[in-house]
């Protein structure tokens, strides 16, 4: 198992038992070249029917993996249910044949200038453990525009890294979800005058936009159009 997989399955782990959500679907990917699978998309949900609607509504996890042109992708989405203010949590593990890479983050719920209690809650106390990804020797910025960063957080971590540090950085991935934890138990300010559902259905809009996010471009090449909706579709509902 490859460092960006074992990382990557490390944090669904605890995020399943944290959470007690439950597998829902499970499809495997295949792309236009070949039949063989090049990764899976995997759709967890709570069980049964709670007395009050979790925090937590799913949880999204795609793999992609073709070695022929040395991709080693795995991305996890927790989302929040849509009136909650608890930020999303994100992890984007990645292997190229040339580096290895991460994306970290709380999606934020509500607009975090004018919410400063919100933004102090959410977001202050992972001040430290982000300044500590840029101290680690081989972490380096990664090349990602201001367009994209305005639908994330600014406590965003998103670098490349060699191996050595990519391992490193397996204890910022542990100190974000613990402190992600922390929120979907105690709750969160209330962000007055937000729609937080109609604001996090345009936030995602954008967010998993090809306009805005090129990825899915390359998305499409590898799994043809059909797939690669079903994946989007996925994260914005």
């Amino acid at each position: 198992m490859s460092l960006p997989e074992a990382l990557s399955e490390r944090t669904l782990s605890r995020l399943l038992a944290a959470t007690g959500l439950s597998p829902s679907s499970h499809l495997d990917l295949t792309g236009p070249m070949s039949p063989a699978p090049v990764g899976a998309l995997r759709v967890f949900r709570p069980a049964g029917a709670p007395a009050q609607p979790a925090v937590v509504e799913k949880v999204v996890a795609v793999s992609l993996v073709v070695p022929p042109i040395g991709l080693d992708s795995h991305m996890i989405f927790a989302f929040t249910r849509p009136e909650s203010a608890v930020p999303h949590f994100t992890l984007d593990s990645v292997a190229s044949s040339e580096y290895h890479a991460m994306h970290l983050d709380l999606i934020p719920r509500a607009e975090l200038a004018v919410h400063l209690e919100y933004l102090d809650v959410c977001f202050l106390p992972l001040t430290e453990p982000l300044e500590a990804v840029w101290k680690v020797d081989g972490v380096s910025p990664a090349a990602i525009g201001p367009r994209q960063r305005a639908m994330m957080s600014p406590w965003m971590v998103v670098c490349r890294a060699t191996e050595d540090a990519f391992e490193k950085l397996g204890t910022t991935v542990e100190v974000y979800l613990d402190h992600w934890f922390s929120l979907v138990e105690k709750g969160v300010p209330d962000p007055d005058g937000t729609d937080l559902a109609a604001r996090d259905t345009a936030n995602r809009a954008n967010l998993f936009s090809p306009e805005v996010d090129p990825v899915w471009h390359q998305v499409t090449r590898l799994l043809g159009p059909e797939q690669s909706d079903l994946v989007r579709g996925e994260l914005l509902a």
